[in-house]
């Protein structure tokens, strides 16, 4: 079996509720990444990584203070699944935005992105996080579409091969 580490990022506690969705499917636990170095993914063949999309496009701040480390990080060979939350409706100029952001600095250091998601069902202008006119990983909106989180994280988890 694949050794998975879940890891998120939040401030008002919503992508850690996600977090612990996702976990408490796989029998796993969470983990905050602040406060952590890129040692922490060393354990782990696939990593699934949360953030919520602050203001207009920023990462969310324990993301952000992290980035040193994912510049410094090695993840070749690894697999890395994204989630984001964000609101679509008060910020549809950019609506998951640090996911696309966190995307790219996965890539940089040589994880291979999997589970990408339809952008169907969302009403946004613009997104850094659509690659391919699709998702870089699972987008969630838990101020507007609440009710669809727990439908999407099944199926998304089943794309990924993970039961759910």
């Amino acid at each position: 079996m694949t050794n998975i580490g879940i890891f998120f990022a939040s401030d008002t506690g919503n992508t850690e509720k996600v977090a612990e969705k996702i976990a408490t499917r796989l029998e796993l636990e969470t983990n905050d990444i602040a406060g952590c170095n890129n040692e922490v993914f060393d354990d782990y063949d696939l990593l699934i990584l949360g953030t919520p999309t602050a203001n207009y496009g920023e990462m969310q701040p324990d993301w952000d203070c992290f980035v040193p480390e994912l510049e410094d990080a090695d993840l070749s060979g690894k697999k890395v699944a994204l989630f984001g939350l964000g609101d679509q409706v008060d910020y549809p100029d950019s609506f998951q935005d640090a996911m696309g952001d966190l995307a790219d600095l996965i890539v940089e250091a040589g994880g291979e992105l999997i589970g990408q998601w339809p952008t169907d069902d969302y009403e946004f202008n613009d997104s850094r996080a659509v690659k391919d006119d699709k998702f870089v990983g699972l987008a969630l909106d838990e101020d507007r579409q609440p009710e669809l989180t727990d439908d999407r994280i099944a199926t998304w988890l089943n794309t990924l091969g993970l039961s759910a």
